[in-house]
């Protein structure tokens, strides 16, 4: 089947051409002042498209009208817009009555709409949410398909994103997966979302990258790991990660001496499906005091004690006699290197956060996935704020306590 056409697309690049045409901009501040010029008589030919509603005549209608009223020339605005300062003439009416929505009256500043609409839909808002909201505050309407266009114009900034050369050293990488519906050829997919949480050197949170996909599995996470390589990543200390099939291999033939720590997260996730929801808190409680257990001798007594008490759910307790290894490799560390490989908060956070957006319902496209969990990228930015994790400077003297790592550390340092 041949791709449909856009024709929002077709329409773009005819009026790009136009403007190539007829200003010739050299570089991209010349292209601002093309679109500066652009900007005004947009401006103008909205206004008067609202004048000729409100009149219920055209500008060039000398038929008989059906209305006394009659326009009365022009008030003189400079507008604030993304692009600078507009000079526009704003269509008067002869009896005052003229109330234009596009620009209200005494509105000068016309530049923060696009930023408060983005901001809403990173926040998880729906489109008519957005819309609600912005006719209650600023007293106008706007479109879903406005609001579509605004929210458009971070798809190119999140492939930058997704693109960028990562730092070639980090200390902890987390690795997850989320499920979306995306409406594909007349039917509803689940895709899985890959996406990677590191901490580099100095304990500042960065999110690698988002990426999407059919199903989750080894051979994807492999592409993950080589493009972040090729992304620049030369080194990593440790990487949590879930426990699909091949996937610790795989990561250590990419990144050699990464010690690879099955996630804690994911085996608390696989185990409480055996356990009443009345039971949750209860038994996430006791299993902290295993993983959480100051040395190795204390967490196998609290196993233990864990396995007698909870021994009515054997689905629940084999979860964590198979994977006994993955919980006794902690304590090869300090308790401040466990609690940062062992707590659940970073990468739990980002998920909470991505389901905000996601639990909407389905996506008509990928781009519309990565362009929500983008801007909750950019929220997530803003809290953290570029400060390290809690606790850092003792992580920090405790990786240093090994002799490999505080190499390995040291040679990436300033990078």
């Amino acid at each position: 089947m041949a791709p449909r056409k856009n024709k929002r697309n077709e329409a773009g690049r005819a009026i790009a051409q136009a403007i190539l045409e007829q200003y010739q901009p050299q570089n991209a501040e010349e292209m601002q002042d093309a679109l500066r010029d652009i900007f005004g008589p947009m401006f103008e030919a909205m206004l008067q498209g609202e004048m000729d509603g409100h009149l219920g005549y055209g500008a060039n209608d000398h038929g008989p009208k059906s209305t006394t009223n009659r326009r009365n020339g022009y008030n003189s605005k400079t507008l604030k817009t993304t692009m600078g300062e507009v000079e526009i003439q704003a269509p008067r009416d002869r009896d005052g009555s003229f109330d234009p929505q596009i620009i209200p009256k005494r509105t000068t500043d016309v530049s923060g709409i696009e930023d408060k609409v983005l901001t809403m839909y990173a926040k998880g808002m729906s489109q008519r949410d957005i819309a609600d909201t912005i006719e209650e505050i600023y007293g106008f309407k706007i479109s879903h398909d406005m609001i579509s266009t605004i929210t458009d114009r971070v798809i190119e900034t999140a492939q930058e994103w997704q693109n960028r050369p990562l730092r070639k050293f980090y200390t902890f990488v987390f690795v997850d997966c989320l499920y979306v519906n995306i409406r594909k050829e007349m039917e509803t997919k689940s895709c899985a979302v890959y996406v990677i949480l590191g901490y580099d050197v100095n304990g500042i949170k960065d999110i690698l990258g988002i990426w999407i996909g059919d199903a989750e599995g080894k051979h994807y996470w492999m592409q993950i790991f080589d493009e972040i390589k090729a992304r620049g990543v030369e080194d990593i200390l440790f990487i949590s990660m879930d426990g699909v099939s091949g996937l610790e291999e795989g990561a250590k033939s990419i990144f050699k001496d990464v010690v690879v720590q099955r996630c804690i997260v994911h085996l608390i996730r696989n185990s409480i499906k055996y356990i009443p929801s009345k039971d949750y808190k209860a038994f996430t409680s006791q299993l902290k005091k295993v993983y959480g257990a100051p040395s190795l001798k204390a967490a196998e007594a609290e196993f233990e004690r864990f396995k007698q008490a909870w021994g009515q759910y054997p689905g629940a307790v084999d979860v964590w006699v198979r994977n006994w290894q993955h919980v006794e490799r902690l304590f090869n560390y300090g308790s401040a290197v466990r609690k940062v490989m062992y707590t659940t908060n970073a990468i739990e956070a980002v998920n909470s956060s991505f389901r905000k957006v996601t639990k909407k319902g389905s996506f008509p496209s990928e781009d519309a996935v990565m362009k929500a969990l983008y801007l909750r990228v950019t929220e997530l930015y803003k809290k953290w704020k570029g400060r390290p994790v809690s606790n850092w400077a003792m992580v920090r003297n405790q990786l240093s306590m090994d002799e490999k790592m505080q190499k390995r550390i040291l040679k990436y340092e300033n990078f």
